[in-house]
């Protein structure tokens, strides 16, 4: 029996998938594709973390099922994070909860706000969970631009004046994927001025709080004085600590959303298998200068990339924080789109990317490039780009 269900309705298609077909094949045919297209980091996790997990997980009571919102000293671990990072407080037991990923923590708390018919701010482009999150749920999002700007602000402005009902809720996400677009302290404190007036809630994507290229780090909305009576803020472990497949992330800030969070989640899951979250607690508490060589992989392939593209008379700008260069199409491309670009990179180039429509409409003039491959390979995808360039 075919049934057309409602929330797979408001999905489209999932525009990667495209550049996934046409990769696969190649790959199968023996092309030599270098895939810049997906933010996974190729690194292993660092030694530490992964010698803390086998030690944990040798304990046959640590298989049994964990807790929905995280082990005690995992919640700890995070709140000393905030504390040493951001100068912010936060209460172990009711200002934060782990979650699995900080995908599946948007997802759920995108639930646990969601009525049919509320308007979420979304800028746009944006990572996909940051809109579908609330479409899935059944609300509607309103489109803001991602520039932390004046502009940002008279968007903000409209949406309160025109949108009916008022808006619930205000995606953050800086530093941004995926325009690598970073965000000041000031720029937060006039945020969260604006929607404690306007009674919207806060919800701060900094899953790239690490991966920074220049000497002052990302802030944390949460530093902003009374933003945890509106806001909530989500980390990772997946890039700061190369463990993505771990699936370890966490969300802090305003009591009552950490309630909604984990009262959702109690019926959702056991939390993370417990050797990891133990692992992950080695993670923030041991030592950081696996975080600091991390950061410095990922600023040389940057300045490689960059100056590479730059000789092959592609200017593109060098993003100053995150893991992915935002790639204007170059102009003689610029008719074609960002899809068929992109496919056009992979067929003539073998060098894969995502295309920007998949992040909204208003990143169709661009391509993401991520910086998940060494430095020699980049060399490489860069010769194969200058060819197809300059023919």
């Amino acid at each position: 029996m075919e049934k057309d269900f409602h929330s797979v309705r408001r999905l489209p298609p999932y525009v990667f998938a495209e550049v996934d077909k046409l990769k696969v094949p190649a790959r199968m045919a023996g092309e030599d594709i270098i895939d810049l297209a997906m933010g996974n980091p190729d690194q292993p996790t660092p030694q530490h973390i992964v010698d803390k997990f086998v030690e944990t997980v040798q304990d046959p009571k640590t298989h049994r099922y964990s807790n929905s919102r995280g082990i005690p000293g995992l919640r700890k671990a995070h709140a000393a994070y905030y504390e040493r990072r951001f100068g912010v407080e936060i209460d172990p037991d009711s200002e934060t909860i782990v979650t699995l990923g900080s995908k599946e923590g948007l997802a759920n708390l995108a639930s646990a706000l969601s009525a049919p018919g509320d308007i979420m701010l979304v800028p746009n482009p944006s990572y996909p969970i940051h809109p579908f999150g609330f479409i899935v749920a059944s609300a509607s999002v309103r489109n803001i631009p991602i520039t932390p700007n004046q502009s940002f602000f008279d968007a903000l402005e409209r949406a309160v004046k025109h949108s009916v009902p008022k808006p619930t809720a205000l995606i953050l996400n800086y530093p941004n994927n995926p325009t690598a677009a970073l965000a000041s302290l000031a720029f937060y404190e006039q945020v969260v001025d604006f929607c404690k007036f306007h009674n919207i809630w806060i919800l701060s994507d900094l899953a790239y709080a690490e991966i920074y290229f220049n000497d002052d780090p990302p802030p944390s909305v949460l530093q902003v004085d009374g933003a945890k009576d509106i806001a909530i803020e989500f980390t990772s472990l997946s890039k700061t600590y190369n463990m993505p497949g771990w699936r370890v992330g966490f969300a802090a800030g305003n009591k009552t959303l950490i309630g909604a969070l984990t009262r959702i989640k109690s019926y959702l899951d056991y939390g993370a298998f417990t050797p990891i979250q133990v692992a992950a607690s080695a993670a923030l508490n041991g030592p950081q200068d696996c975080v600091g060589a991390i950061r410095r992989l990922y600023k040389d392939r940057r300045d490689v990339l960059i100056r590479g593209l730059a000789a092959a008379g592609w200017e593109v700008p060098a993003p100053e924080a995150g893991m992915f260069a935002w790639a204007p199409i170059p102009e003689k491309f610029a008719h074609l789109g960002s899809l068929d670009f992109a496919k056009l990179l992979l067929t003539e180039a073998n060098v894969a990317v995502a295309p920007g429509v998949g992040f909204g409409e208003y990143g169709n003039g661009h391509i993401r490039i991520g910086l998940v491959e060494n430095t020699h390979r980049i060399r490489q995808a860069v010769r194969n780009i200058k060819k197809l360039l300059n023919p």
